[in-house]
């Protein structure tokens, strides 16, 4: 089974090619400001690649699927959206979920503590693929600035991850901290397509499992 995973494409995924595979994966942020529009156009280019099956979750940027969320996922036709939901796809068991800390104001932020924690403790124990927008904390998580670096990511996601036997977890929202880790059996992917200048030029994360 090849994953091929994108996030924070930010209505920039005509930009992006994306190799093939069996199932293509979007972490979030999809779109610019966040309008139906938008979203109608990144349906019509999901409808475009050759995967066999897509999975879509929301992030901080997607306003529609927060404040319009019928409307907006009506619109979603060519890819499985998941918010606080999982598919199971040949076997292998998915989990997406959008939320992320606060952070100003943004869409799909919940208050650290027990707020998101609520929303982590849906998560099955048999996922096997878990699809987050933000990172758990400590892991790929850094803004880095000129004078500094910060950790970023949710302590109560990193909590539990310990009752979780995940054999990956894809994730986006910093930019700045791209990349592949594995850990305890875990592969944890930020798959974000966005630099820290908000350029679509990181590739597709491509993994087989």
């Amino acid at each position: 089974m090849r994953l091929v995973c994108i996030s924070d494409t930010h209505s920039m995924h005509r930009q992006v090619t994306v190799p093939d595979g069996d199932i293509l994966i979007h972490a979030g942020d999809c779109l610019g400001v966040g309008t139906l529009d938008e979203l109608e156009d990144l349906d019509n280019w999901f409808s475009e690649q050759p995967h066999r099956h897509k999975i879509l979750i929301a992030g901080n940027h997607d306003w529609c699927l927060q404040d319009e969320p019928a409307e907006a996922e009506a619109l979603i036709r060519n890819a499985i959206y998941l918010r606080d939901s999982g598919v199971e796809i040949e076997g292998l068991k998915f989990w997406g979920s959008p939320w992320t800390p606060v952070f100003f104001d943004w869409a799909f932020n919940l208050p650290r503590g027990e707020a998101i924690a609520e929303r982590w403790a849906q998560i099955p124990a048999d996922t096997d693929i878990l699809i987050t927008h933000g990172p758990p904390a400590g892991i790929l998580d850094q803004v880095i600035t000129a004078n500094d670096s910060q950790s970023v990511g949710c302590d109560d996601l990193t909590g539990e991850l310990k009752r979780l036997d995940l054999r990956v977890h894809v994730f986006g929202h910093i930019h700045e901290s791209y990349g592949q880790r594995p850990m305890d059996q875990c592969l944890f992917v930020n798959a974000s397509t966005c630099n820290g200048r908000f350029k679509p030029l990181n590739p597709p994360v491509v993994i087989d499992i």
